[in-house]
């Protein structure tokens, strides 16, 4: 045990400087640093030729192995134009083979084969495509594969966390830094830079943050960089907090693990606006559904408003059949009818020879998920095991709600094969692979989780149809993805357009598969894999409020970003809940688990999912026309329409300015429906008087009867709601939830301000 922080660094190979760079524009122009050595006084003074600097360091030791630094930069004399201030941390004895994390924004160093592509991305040389082929993501910000420069420069904004953390298998040793967002001088900046021969790593903290020379939009890591220094006179003082960990990391999990208990050290605790509930949420868009989604001619719900081919019909991924779940659960008798007449449309025309789904339906036709040439039977295979598993929840809601009546025999053999579809790709190539031929069912493009979620689809299946084959493929493909993926600590190929980027939605939908394997098994392997899977899955999720530049839409509106959740490595944009589900595994894995912080983060994700709905006494602006041109003055806001969510949550600079989004209608508005019929607003345990409030109320337990409990609950928000709640009984957390648990549930209704206290049947 290291008795004093010189230890500790030395133990790690670790040695701390402070640095100042001058810059013309966005170009490094001169670098000063100075090593610390004396921690114990911890007083510096740097001369850069034009200013006089005075850096002090308050150091408190927490424990044997983490340490909070509050460097403070005075400038006592002269002047110091265009510069930014910070701290390097050198580790030594490093190698290539370490794992670099920062979250949402870089795995493994993103150090996979690469290749330069226009947005949208699509392979397309004949070495590319392929069974086995390796993980080729597109140009983004990376450390580098081969030999050369290696070094990526992020800000804060690009992360979910400003957290930088690796793991060393050499050593069994792991770290991490945490900062905040921002200092008085803007947002801040984190670089992680290998030496030539890899045996050496910087990692900086700067302020303001600058990215050198170029920085990264969509697709292209060499745009150039409009980031700059600060003019520093007299007086001028700046101030960085940082937070250092040092710790045993016997295996690449446990960097995982341990972000999951310090991602809020320094932001602090969770802190929920109550302003819209899940029910006055739902009123709003489901009216929205029926009035703009719904497509007469061919009867089926669009994911869009059908301006384009994506987005209007598409079986999985960004809705299409996820989206008739939550109107067949809770809608009304026309909402109902029509997520019916889904299925119809779905088996009489969206089916392939192979039992897979077709990809894409505009206008009464069908087109394929190759960007360059959309008449390919290309199939995003993430949209048939969406569909998949989609499709047995709702047989089983429809047979609860219609008293097990019969279903349409083309629906029960449509759905029998698919099922069997993945069968015989799984049975053919051991593995589901990204992209495949919907007509053959051969794979095109192979390797990714974009079948993430197939196993907890084939798994239903088997529940559903009895059929042992199913089981068998989902046991053995989902204990593949957690070998190949889950254990290396990425998954990749969940959206269409990123090539194998890892990506947030086929790590949800990974978790799916492992929380319903455990469920209709009982094996609690499934349980630790998905405790794994779920830890790594929190480091796509914003565990902080980010500052929106306060003249920004988000800015004006107060948007808390506490939730979201990061798309991927390519779209650096985070997003109003999880692409395309309600997170209810979360849920399901607090209740399985009982560790608290599965239920925090699922409250985070739920809670502020309707502050990004656009209403009518609250519109929601955005920006038209700015796809088309990268000049601002081309581009202008515009308030959506009542019901409208879209899927961007700007912290980073990647495309949309900062606190924008662009003008559209999205997938998330499905995950809020989602939210509503699987996440409850009140999670109560009586025999302990636990009360959780997901939803946008407040309540408190007042007493207990034999029979009965009384609770006292608040409704704060300007509107009337009905929030659902789920009781039980310490112990009765380990029984599974299944499908459709909030089927029936008690609820609370209450008017707007109005205090009520209401008994809950036990």
């Amino acid at each position: 045990m290291a008795n004093t922080f010189v230890e500790l660094m030395t133990e790690n190979n670790c040695s701390m400087f402070y640095r100042i760079c001058k810059f013309e524009g966005s170009h490094p122009k001169s670098f000063l640093k100075k090593e610390v050595l004396n921690y114990e006084n911890n007083y510096v003074q740097l001369n850069t030729g034009e200013g006089e600097w005075e850096i002090t360091c308050e150091m408190n030791r927490i424990n044997e192995e983490i340490v909070n630094l509050k460097v403070t930069f005075i400038l006592l004399k002269g002047y110091s134009q265009q510069s930014n201030l910070g701290i390097d941390l050198k580790f030594n004895n490093w190698s290539k083979e370490n794992y670099v994390l920062m979250p949402a924004a870089v795995y493994n160093g993103n150090r996979f084969e690469s290749r330069k592509l226009s947005y949208p991305p699509i392979l397309k040389d004949l070495e590319d495509i392929g069974v086995d082929i390796p993980t080729i993501i597109t140009d983004v910000p990376r450390l580098n594969k081969n030999l050369g420069i290696s070094v990526i420069q992020q800000l804060t904004g690009d992360l979910a966390t400003p957290a930088i953390g690796f793991h060393s298998p050499l050593t069994k040793k792991g770290f991490w830094l945490l900062t905040n967002q921002n200092t008085s001088l803007g947002d801040t900046g984190i670089e992680i830079e290998e030496s030539i021969d890899r045996n050496e790593a910087v990692i900086s903290i700067t302020a303001p943050g600058v990215r050198h020379d170029n920085r990264y939009i969509i697709c292209n890591t060499k745009f150039p960089s409009d980031d700059r220094g600060a003019d520093f006179k007299e007086g001028d003082s700046m101030e960085l907090n940082l937070r250092l960990y040092f710790f045993k990391c016997p295996e690449l999990q446990t960097l995982f693990d341990y972000f999951t208990f310090i991602r809020k050290d320094l932001s602090g605790p969770s802190k929920l606006q109550n302003l819209l509930a899940f029910s006055s949420a739902w009123e709003i868009q489901e009216k929205k559904y029926n009035k703009q989604n719904w497509e007469e001619d061919h009867g089926y719900y669009s994911v869009g408003m059908r301006e384009d081919v994506h987005q209007d019909w598409q079986a999985g991924w960004v809705g299409g059949i996820m989206a008739t779940y939550p109107l067949l659960f809770e809608g009304s008798k026309l909402s109902r009818e029509r997520a019916l007449k889904n299925f119809d449309f779905l088996f009489n025309e969206g089916q392939d020879k192979s039992g897979f789904f077709l990809s894409c339906g505009h206008k009464g036709e069908w087109f394929g998920d190759n960007f360059l040439d959309l008449s390919k039977n290309w199939h995003l295979i993430r949209k048939s095991s969406d569909a998949l598993y989609f499709i047995i929840k709702q047989f089983m809601l429809i047979e609860k709600q219609e008293n097990a009546k019969k279903l349409p025999p083309k629906w029960v053999m449509g759905a029998r094969n698919c099922a069997d579809a993945f069968v015989k790709l799984w049975d053919k190539y051991g593995q589901f692979g990204q992209f495949i031929d919907s007509t053959t069912g051969e794979i095109i493009i192979g390797g990714s989780t974009s079948a993430g979620i197939a196993p907890a689809g084939l798994a239903l299946c088997w529940q559903y149809f009895g059929d042992n084959s199913y089981i068998r493929v989902a046991k053995e493909s989902a204990q593949h993805f957690y070998d190949n993926f889950v254990k290396i600590g990425y998954t990749t190929g969940g959206p269409g357009e990123i090539c194998q980027c890892p990506d947030s939605e086929s790590a949800f939908g990974l978790l799916e598969s492992f929380v319903i394997l455990y469920e209709v098994t009982g094996d609690q392997c499934w349980l630790t894999f998905a405790k794994e899977h779920a830890n790594q899955c929190f480091t796509w999720c914003v565990s902080y409020d980010f500052k929106f530049p306060i003249e920004s839409t988000f800015g004006k509106l107060g948007i808390r970003t506490l939730g979201s959740v990061y798309a991927n490595v390519q779209n650096k944009h985070s997003a109003p809940g999880i692409c395309t589900l309600s997170g209810d595994s979360l849920f399901k894995l607090f209740r399985a688990t009982g560790e608290m912080k599965y239920l925090e983060l699922i409250r985070e994700i739920a809670h502020n999912m309707t502050q990004y709905l656009s209403r009518e006494e609250r519109p929601v602006a955005g920006l038209v026309g700015f796809w088309t041109d990268w000049k601002e003055d081309k581009w202008f806001p515009e308030n959506m329409p009542e019901g409208w969510m879209n899927e961007r949550v700007e912290m980073s600079d990647w495309l949309e300015p900062v606190g924008e989004i662009f003008y559209g209608s999205c997938w998330c508005e499905v995950s809020n429906m989602l939210t509503f019929v699987e996440i409850p607003g009140l999670y109560i345990q009586p025999d302990t008087g636990f009360i959780c409030a997901i939803d946008h109320v407040e309540a408190e337990v007042v007493r207990k009867y034999n029979d009965y409990l009384e609770i006292k609950v608040y409704n704060p928000t300007e509107f009337k709601l009905s929030v659902k709640v789920y009781v039980e009984n310490l112990a009765d957390m380990q029984k599974v939830l299944g499908q459709n648990a909030l089927l029936g549930c008690q609820r609370v209704e209450l008017e707007s301000k109005e205090y009520k206290v209401v008994r809950l049947l036990l």
